[in-house]
């Protein structure tokens, strides 16, 4: 079996949204994390239910699932560097549910930084220290809100961030900040950009993906009087892929925003598509300032063979919302960022690990 990622002398906090981890001395009695995730491809029966029991209903008024039971399956994204942990992710009371997921990097100064945190089941996560101490006593601080281009939070020299903050799109603030890891050439979103593949995320269940597949309340509503069968639902790969289509037209629907770098649909609708000058100056300043090879969202798959001209021509809707013309008048930001592309790359990486350069 392959070595787990060595996560000793540190500790976390998953109740916060963002923060770095200081590595501690082992000497004398110091905390440590061992990772206990199930890889990915090994027997999910052996895991016992209290390993992966988490009780926490967040999410009013649609509560986020599974309530009691939440499966992690690890991968290592970057060798010796870059660790995603992935659970199940379904909304209260319904039958739609995705994968979610947790990054944890490696950093140079030796500690470790976590992107979107998910839910610490002891399958996920075990601590060896048995006392409940103030994180503070392991030298982990309180979130602070995170700010645009800042420079002075404790990962500045090794991830850089760009921040999108949009109150006014009428559901509630809206904020995505993007991170660059600048040695791995690596950009992380939340929900910014998809890639949804042809087989569903390993950490949904079956049971999961079957109650997806059913004409249930939502397709008789929308399907305006038409005939709705109320057949059983073989279990088979087909049926298995109609979770995140269309309820009405799910094989055509799927086949149109699969295997490709999209916005989420959801996302486009409700948020980008209210503010998209915001958007569009966010989606040019990463493109402009970032030269990633690979991306890692929070949900669907990851990571993601992309260039900044890939996630630029994700975001070609926004030329009709700002009234431009696409086909006959290009944006100058996918033409600018096409042709440093084809230029050689230099000085990336620290020349000290041929893995990420």
């Amino acid at each position: 079996m392959a070595q787990k990622p060595n996560m000793g002398r540190c500790s976390i906090d998953f109740q916060e949204k963002l923060f770095q981890l200081k590595p501690r001395n082992r000497e004398r009695g110091s905390t440590s994390l061992v990772v206990a995730s199930e890889r990915s491809g090994s027997s999910s029966e052996s895991k016992s239910g209290s390993e992966r029991f988490y009780l926490n209903f967040t999410g009013f008024p649609f509560p986020l699932g599974p309530f009691l039971n939440r499966r992690t399956i690890r991968t290592e994204a970057v060798k010796g560097c870059i660790w995603l942990f992935e659970q199940e992710q379904a909304l209260g009371f319904s039958s739609v549910s995705t994968n979610i997921r947790m990054t944890v990097i490696k950093l140079k100064s030796g500690g470790l930084w976590i992107h979107a945190p998910i839910a610490p089941t002891k399958e996920c996560i075990q601590w060896s220290w048995p006392i409940n101490l103030p994180l503070e006593f392991f030298g982990i601080f309180r979130a602070k809100s995170l700010k645009d281009e800042d420079t002075s939070t404790p990962w500045a020299d090794e991830i850089e961030q760009k921040v999108l903050s949009s109150p006014e799109v009428g559901i509630g603030p809206y904020v995505e900040v993007a991170f660059f890891h600048k040695r791995s050439r690596t950009l992380l979103v939340t929900d910014a950009v998809i890639f949804v593949p042809r087989q569903p995320p390993e950490c949904i269940s079956n049971k999961s993906l079957l109650a997806s597949a059913k004409n249930g309340l939502a397709v008789k509503l929308l399907s305006k009087g038409k005939e709705v069968l109320d057949e059983p639902v073989v279990d088979n790969k087909l049926n298995r892929q109609k979770g995140p289509s269309n309820l009405l037209e799910p094989t055509a629907s799927f086949s149109q925003m699969s295997q490709k770098l999209i916005v989420s649909p959801i996302i486009k609708t409700l948020v980008f598509s209210k503010v998209p000058e915001k958007v569009r100056d966010w989606a040019d300043r990463i493109a402009k300032d970032w030269r990633f090879r690979r991306i890692i969202p929070a949900h669907f798959a990851a990571p993601i063979n992309a260039s900044r001209s890939d996630f630029l021509a994700s975001f070609a809707f926004l030329d009709e919302l700002l009234e431009e013309r696409f086909v006959t008048k290009p944006s100058l930001s996918l033409l600018f960022t096409t042709l440093m592309e084809r230029l050689p790359l230099m000085d990336m990486g620290d020349g000290k690990n041929p893995e990420y350069n």
